[in-house]
């Protein structure tokens, strides 16, 4: 949670927005952060979200851009998992004004707008850019370094969602809608992408570390399948060479003395030399020979002793 608790506060400081794009990032942080809500028929704006600096944001910004006041109160839950700390931005007044200003609700339709207003989807990059930027800072997710990469923005509904996939559009980037259980979620999986998408949101010092932690824990994680691929092998080859010595002594057992000379020192070097690889038993043999060589003899010593012992047991 580190990492994302510090991409919200590098989104959360940017100061430098024209107010077209001010209002298209607190549009975005009201609808995705569910803050739309009707109160015995009245529109009532409340805001939930997990970090601090962007309740503080949305905070100002509707009391400068759009003159309401806008209480922020931190909320704390006990779960499965721990205290979970959320941060609850209302409009006690001026909800209603504040809704037909954000484009939240339609003054044509005489509706909700259920997405993001149209002003926004078919606006400018600016606009597009701090959509995503509201909509991260409400219900974004980034994976940890090391892990399956994702970005995800966890949507109120289903039209929310088509609005981030369009928009993201917009942007050359390709973003998925997904249901999990009963909720909608645009989810970007392409590590460049996501890379991307956090540079242009406008947090270029945490897509650095993000991409340098990922590299760091891919080049470990590779080290590691690594490893455990060599101990597997060791793992196989230590095992096979046991049941080939098994094997060779049980010959040896049945055979006695009647084995050929060459059988029976290609056999002794298996059993001399349990843990060593046929080629390095065919450079122990006197001659020095093949690794397919030692392996011919072996199963021919092999062979040589399993229809021996069946000849015995047809004779018994």
């Amino acid at each position: 949670m580190a990492l994302l608790d510090d991409v919200k506060s590098e989104l959360a400081a940017i100061d430098n927005e024209l107010p077209i794009a001010k209002k298209s990032q607190a549009t975005a942080m009201i609808r995705f952060g569910n803050g739309l809500h009707s109160v015995d028929r009245h529109i009532l704006v409340q805001a939930q979200f997990d970090s601090q600096d962007a309740a503080l944001w949305l905070q100002d910004t509707i009391r400068n851009l759009y003159g309401h006041e806008a209480t922020l109160t931190p909320v704390s839950r006990q779960t499965t998992a721990g205290i979970v700390q959320r941060f609850v931005v209302r409009v006690p007044k001026g909800s209603a004004a504040l809704v037909l200003q954000t484009g939240l609700y339609s003054r044509y339709a005489k509706t909700m707008v259920l997405g993001l207003p149209s002003d926004i989807i078919n606006g400018k990059i600016a606009q597009i850019k701090a959509a995503w930027r509201g909509a991260f800072l409400a219900a974004g997710h980034l994976s940890d370094p090391g892990k399956a990469s994702y970005l995800e923005i966890v949507c109120p509904n289903h039209e929310a969602a088509l609005a981030l996939v369009s928009t993201a559009r917009r942007l050359g980037i390709t973003a998925k809608p997904r249901k999990l259980r009963s909720s909608e979620r645009v989810t970007l999986r392409d590590p460049d992408a996501i890379e991307r998408m956090l540079i242009l949101m406008g947090a270029p010092h945490s897509a650095r570390e993000w991409t340098g932690k990922r590299s760091d824990g891919e080049a470990r994680g590779k080290a590691n399948r690594l490893a455990n691929f060599d101990d597997a092998n060791m793992r196989r080859s230590a095992k096979a060479a046991a049941e080939a010595c098994d094997k060779v002594r049980q010959a040896f057992e049945i055979l006695g003395d009647d084995i050929p000379d060459n059988l029976k020192s290609a056999g002794q070097l298996r059993l001399d030399h349990a843990d060593a690889s046929l080629e390095q038993l065919g450079r122990l043999a006197e001659p020095p020979i093949t690794k397919d060589a030692v392996a011919g003899r072996i199963r021919r010593l092999l062979q040589l002793a399993e229809k021996t012992e069946k000849a015995r047991r047809q004779s018994a």
